[in-house]
């Protein structure tokens, strides 16, 4: 800008034609050390505009040219995923920094810090808002801004700082008040978490689903008979051709989606934008899904009719009768409202499965379903010879109606039993449950069978092989339930039927480890006492992935194995006691997170050694996740008191295990500082310096992981030096979400040039005998580095 003296200050890589103040600061810095980090983003300052009163604003508008291949953290970057662009700007004594505006970063999820990040590529600009002090003189007032940033490529990333002078005319009557120019927004640090949904791949099942059921309830008795009726309407209509029919049949299946979209929409609204997680174990909400259920599937048995009051329908179909789009709109309600009383128990389920998850999820579902019954009209409409083709309505139509309401009597027991295993009531056990399941599918096999009279089935009316067939299906699937009654496995039926008395625990007792309930504090004594680990289990009575990983993963031998090195304790966060509400409390503020279920490894002092959220039908995996924590024996030597002249408490021990390296981290004054590889003599160390805003530093970590559990007993040290300026109060909270199972210790400035950390991550190998044999810059491979350690071995 006209009339802003500018400056500006870079530390530059070689070669880069740096202004004479720059080359200046550039010698003096290196006539004091022989090391400088490289800067990924180059820096300038002005002011707009060059003036400003006493007590005035003026903005600074500080812009970095950002190299290819690398990104700048935005200032409104949510915290712990990576470090956010910030500004200071002095003296005090001339103006202080009021807010900073920048233009719309780039926002993605970054799997690795499991969030959203902000950034900027190639350019940023951020305008500084300043308010001149009451007290400036008039006349030319130099500013400093200095700048603290962090830039990243895709295997490494250098945290910088800049500073920057710029001149400002101190003028009074110059505007007091400044514009912010469009384009920018104050930049406030975003929530932390976002990104695509954890159930992504989920939800489209679920929609596919939802597309599925609507398709099937064109062969339910309301509908199908309704199908010929409906298009010959369209396509014999004395006005307009065959055009004009195809459209009036498009109307009418926006009219079917409008009304069942409107029930979703109305969902959604009562939920909220995000939904509530723990609505599908309430109690009332099963309690009246399961008297919906119960109430469709008597109706559809032939207790009684459910119908649209006739003076609605009356009056909808007198408007449908005007004609023109309006009309046959308000015939597309009408239709969709007259099949309700089959087309029902399809919505309830399908709201039934969307309202534990919230978000748009019912309403989505709503809109897909409902495109899915309309869509045969619509096809019919564009292929009217097909009408033909389509099968007679008959007693078939009866029959599908009357197994729809065993199988809907069958589904409102698992609602009912949500109710009575919240409530703890323990009225519908697992015995009941499975035995009220075992007559309603074997009388719909009966049924078809032509053993039960029912609406549909004639006594000299001849059985098909279809029939017949379905019939001994539904028969077979009954006997098979009977084994479930003494307590065996049904597989991933278990998710959905009540688990035995505690039959899990009990039986425990004699067979296998024993569970602790709701005792989180009684755990962490005894795993103490024990020198075991705990592993908590957040739970829920009404979960259905909870009892699948109860019944089907817990069970396998090599899983139970592993149980058996733990203290094993199950927090139920779905009751409506005091007890699940404090268990919800526990696991929100710990873990941020209200999922069931839910596993997390700790050590008697609560330190979070490994967590895993969800089901997993893979054994390896969930192994392989119990497997981080330390081997008892470690944890239980480490409990024990340490011999006379040992290390300080904080130091890190050479000669410790791997296994037992969360010991040292936990251990009392916090986490160690990394001295020298000199005290590690006569072990291959490997060294990773790494920071908490560094994306490919923890991609390595499950490398050094699997390294130092591999080759620790052949000598291997792994340690991982935190680079973080904040230090401890950064580093711990990183270390609960990212275990490392190996020593971690915090790095002094001073290593920056002992090492020439120019980058992070740096990965360091020593020899038994103390001299470096291998370094790595950047992100490193797991077989590179592993080759490297074997090599030093």
């Amino acid at each position: 800008m006209p009339g802003a003296a500018i400056r500006f200050f870079r530390v530059g890589k070689v070669g880069d034609r740096s202004p004479r103040p720059a080359k200046l600061f550039l010698a003096l810095a290196l006539a004091t050390c022989a090391w400088a980090q490289p800067q990924y983003a180059t820096w300038t300052l002005t002011a707009q505009p060059a003036t400003a009163a006493p007590g005035g604003k003026v903005l600074l508008r500080a812009e970095a040219q950002i190299q290819p291949g690398w990104h700048l953290y935005a200032p409104s970057n949510p915290p712990g995923t990576g470090i956010p662009a910030s500004f200071k700007i002095s003296p005090a004594s001339l103006a202080e920094q009021a807010r900073v505006f920048q233009v719309k970063p780039k926002r993605a999820f970054d799997k690795n810090f499991g969030s959203d990040t902000e950034t900027f590529e190639g350019q940023a600009a951020f305008l500084l808002e300043a308010q001149m002090a009451p007290s400036a003189p008039p006349g030319p007032a130099e500013l400093t801004v200095q700048a603290r940033f962090q830039t990243c490529s895709d295997t490494q990333c250098v945290p910088g700082r800049w500073t920057g002078q710029v001149t400002v005319n101190v003028q009074p009557g110059a505007p007091a008040a400044v514009v912010i120019p469009a384009g920018f927004a104050e930049a406030r640090p975003a929530p932390a978490g976002g990104g695509p949904p954890a159930d992504e791949r989920g939800l489209a099942q679920f929609l596919l689903l939802a597309f599925g059921v609507g398709l099937a309830c064109i062969f339910t008795p309301c509908v199908f008979p309704m199908i010929p009726i409906t298009m010959s309407y369209f396509l014999n209509r004395q006005a307009g051709g065959k055009r004009d029919g195809v459209v009036q049949a498009v109307v009418f299946c926006l009219g079917i989606i409008v009304l069942f979209s409107g029930i979703g929409l109305l969902v959604t609204a009562a939920l909220g934008p995000f939904g509530v997680v723990q609505l599908g174990s309430n109690p009332w909400v099963n309690g009246f899904i399961a008297a919906l259920f119960i109430a469709f599937g008597l109706s559809l048995l032939g207790a009684f009719e459910i119908t649209i009051p006739s003076a609605i329908l009356t009056k909808l179909n007198a408007s449908s009768e005007k004609g023109g789009f309006a009309g046959t709109l308000l015939m597309g309600l009408t239709f969709s409202l007259a099949s309700f009383a089959c087309v029902g128990p399809f919505v309830g389920t399908l709201l039934a499965a969307s309202v534990g998850s919230g978000g748009l999820r019912p309403l989505a579902g709503m809109v897909v379903f409902s495109a899915g019954l309309a869509l045969p009209f619509f096809l019919l409409a564009l292929f009217p010879s097909y009408l033909k083709k389509l099968p007679r309505s008959g007693g078939w139509m009866s029959r599908v109606k009357v197994v729809m309401g065993f199988i809907i009597l069958a589904a409102s027991l698992k609602y009912l039993a949500s109710v009575d295993q919240v409530m703890q009531w323990g009225f519908l056990t697992r015995e009941r449950f499975l035995a009220a399941w075992i007559v309603l599918f074997a009388m719909a096999g009966l049924y078809l069978l032509g053993f039960v009279r029912l609406e549909g089935v004639k006594p000299d009316e001849p059985m098909g092989v279809v029939r017949l067939l379905l019939g001994m299906g539904f028969l077979i699937f009954a006997i098979t339930l009977a084994p479930g009654m003494a307590g065996s496995p049904l597989g991933d039926l278990d998710a959905y039927i009540p688990a035995g008395a505690d039959t899990a625990r009990a039986g425990a007792a004699a067979t296998g480890p024993v569970w602790l309930k709701d005792e989180y504090r009684q755990a962490l004594d005894q795993a103490r006492r024990q020198g075991k680990l705990v592993l908590v289990d957040f739970t829920g009575y009404a979960c259905a992935n909870c009892h699948w990983m109860k019944a089907n993963m817990f069970t396998r031998p090599q899983i139970a194995a592993e149980l058996g090195r733990f203290v094993l304790v199950e927090l139920y966060a779905d009751g409506a006691d005091a007890v699940s509400e404090a268990n919800q409390k526990l696991e929100l503020e710990k873990f941020a997170t209200v999922a069931e279920p839910y596993y997390a490894i700790l050590d008697p002092d609560e330190k979070v050694l490994a967590t895993f959220p969800g089901l997993t039908r893979d054994a390896g995996e969930f192994r392989a996740f119990l497997e981080k924590g330390p081997a008892p024996t470690a944890i239980s030597a480490a409990a024990e008191a340490a011999p006379a002249g040992s290390a300080p408490a904080g130091a890190l021990n050479a000669a410790a295990p791997a296994a037992a390296a969360a010991a040292t981290v936990a251990a009392p004054g916090g986490l160690p500082r990394f001295a020298s590889p000199a005290q590690f003599a006569g072990k291959v160390l490997v060294v990773d310096f790494w920071a908490t805003y560094c994306v490919p530093c923890i991609q390595e970590i499950p490398g050094f992981n699997k390294l130092q559990k591999e080759l620790k007993d052949r000598g291997v040290v792994v340690v991982g030096v935190a680079m973080d300026e904040e230090g401890e109060e950064r580093v711990a909270p990183f270390l609960k979400k990212h275990p490392m199972e190996y020593q971690v210790a915090l790095g002094a400035p001073e290593l920056n040039q002992q090492f020439k950390l120019d980058a992070l991550p740096v990965t360091v190998i020593f020899g038994r005998d103390g001299r470096q044999v291998k370094r790595f810059d950047g992100l490193t491979s797991e077989a590179d580095l592993t080759a490297a350690v074997r090599g030093a071995l």
